[in-house]
């Protein structure tokens, strides 16, 4: 068992990367499912144990293949992306019994097998990016979870899907570039890829060396900010959210913008905070001006959509803009609403595009005109989407609103009035797009062909109504959300020059 214990940040990749080779094998979508399943649901113990071991005796370093760091990749564990793990581990848990009705459904029993192969290459690559300590090694995650999900995307139903593939395919592979150049600099100035080897060699390079450093992290934050949908480098994001198969939209909602926000975080204040004065830089005027503009115009943009799915893909660039606001912004505060919001917005978008998922189960549309009554017909399905919809809305009682608090104290600190009135004017807003959906499902009379609609089966309605009581129970006791949250911002701010 010892030996166990000291193996699992290795196990925590090895595990899902052997399942998807498995499932690849087995082809019978039944069977695959239920290995599937398995490995969903191991995943969590690993991260929880990562977690309970870094809070009680600090981080974790291990190196693979003998070989120590920084010669060899070095899996690197702190209270940063112990809680990234623990996000994206706990989420594909939850929502993993969704999948077998909606994926055979929406896919196929014949593509199924494929389907969970390509989500479980994809789940291991968004935690090697979070684990690692090597920045190049983080490319390689990064492309085998891009690789996963462009296939992931194009599966779905609607043939649009192959151009929302092909549309996200093209801009991840300019991101990739971009992050390959930036890391080629690093190397360059350093000598090395592995991330804390490459902050101490920055943090005693000569002055003449600053300007490639800048190079390196232009090219390093633009790459990152393809992949996390920042605005205004968001084109894919749209598309893909709203034609891939339900249930690959409810994952990569919850998580695999959240990793790529974890990865900018990284390199932002643990290889280049200890090396450049960021405050001297335009940096942070760059984000919360782009972080701004995706809280507004995103927000205005989902208004005006009548396919639910598109509305709560341009929602979630409008969230992304609240996570990055709290990076700009980059106080204790600020960080904690911005890193806290990683979580909360995971759990309430999971739900929401469940709640999608389960009327395309039941009732074949996700379209606005075509829902009308329905939450007299799915009550439990309609009620979980009005909670984690006032989740996000920010409504005080919700995970939502901790985030936004936090946010807003972070830009009182610095003496941002105008921030905070931005905060609640784009909250506003999305009054407006969730106000919309709660009217036309509650308050209309029943649209034409939903006198069978009902709620979903078990198995689908109970990882929704968990996310619900998740969006309620977080926006309450936030020991497990904010508290770790803090504990890795005051990690990150204590390492800026």
């Amino acid at each position: 068992m010892e030996a166990l214990w000291s193996h699992l940040p290795a196990l925590q990749i090895v595990i899902p990367l052997l399942g998807g080779v498995l499932v690849a094998l087995v082809r019978r979508g039944s069977l695959a499912f239920a290995l599937t399943l398995v490995v969903s649901w191991v995943l969590p113990v690993v991260s929880g144990l990562l977690l309970y071991q870094v809070l009680s005796t600090g981080p974790i370093s291990y190196a693979l293949g003998g070989w120590p760091p920084p010669w060899g990749i070095e899996y690197r564990v702190d209270v940063l992306n112990a809680f990234v793990l623990m996000l994206v581990s706990a989420i594909g848990a939850i929502i993993m019994p969704f999948a077998r009705r909606s994926v055979a459904l929406e896919v196929g029993e014949r593509r199924s097998a494929w389907f969970y192969c390509m989500y479980l290459m994809c789940l291991a690559g968004l935690l090697g990016v979070a684990i690692t300590g090597d920045a190049f090694n983080a490319f390689v995650f990064l492309e085998i979870s891009s690789l996963s999900t462009y296939v992931l995307i194009a599966l779905g139903r609607d043939r649009r899907a192959l151009v929302a593939a092909f549309r996200y395919l093209i801009m991840g592979t300019i991101g990739a570039t971009f992050y390959v150049i930036g890391v080629g600099l690093l190397y360059v100035l350093t000598g090395s890829l592995n991330m804390v080897d490459i902050a101490q060699r920055l943090a005693v390079a000569p002055p003449e060396q600053a300007r490639a450093m800048v190079a390196a992290l232009a090219f390093l934050t633009v790459g990152i900010s393809l992949k996390l949908a920042l605005f205004p480098l968001h084109s894919w994001l749209p598309g893909a959210y709203a034609y891939a198969p339900s249930w690959a939209t409810v994952f990569l909602s919850a998580t695999a913008t959240k990793v790529a926000i974890y990865l900018l975080v990284r390199f932002l204040f643990s290889i280049f905070g200890g090396a450049l004065d960021l405050r001297s830089l335009p940096v942070a005027e760059i984000l919360i001006a782009l972080s701004v503009a995706a809280m507004f115009i995103a927000s205005f943009i989902a208004v005006y959509q009548s396919n639910l799915k598109r509305m709560l893909a341009y929602s979630s660039l409008a969230q992304i803009g609240y996570m990055m606001l709290g990076i700009g912004i980059a106080n204790q505060a600020a960080l904690t609403g911005g890193l806290v919001h990683l979580v909360n917005h995971a759990i309430m978008k999971a739900a929401l595009f469940m709640a999608m998922g389960s009327l395309f189960y039941r009732v074949g549309t996700v379209r606005l005109t075509e829902i009308a009554g329905i939450g007299r017909k799915m009550p439990l399905t309609m009620g979980a989407f009005v909670v984690a919809g006032l989740g996000i809305i920010g409504t005080p009682g919700t995970a939502g609103f901790i985030s936004k608090w936090y946010l807003a104290v972070g830009a009182l600190d610095r003496g941002w009035w105008v921030l905070v009135f931005l905060l609640v004017a784009s909250s506003l807003i999305s009054v407006l797009y969730i106000g919309r959906v709660i009217e036309m499902a509650w308050f209309r009379p029943a649209a034409d062909g939903l006198a069978e609609a009902k709620d979903p089966p078990l198995s689908m309605l109970l990882p929704l109504l968990l996310l619900a009581a998740a969006t309620i129970y977080f926006g309450i006791d936030t020991r497990l959300t904010a508290g770790i949250a803090g504990e890795a911002a005051q990690f990150l701010l204590g390492g800026l020059r």
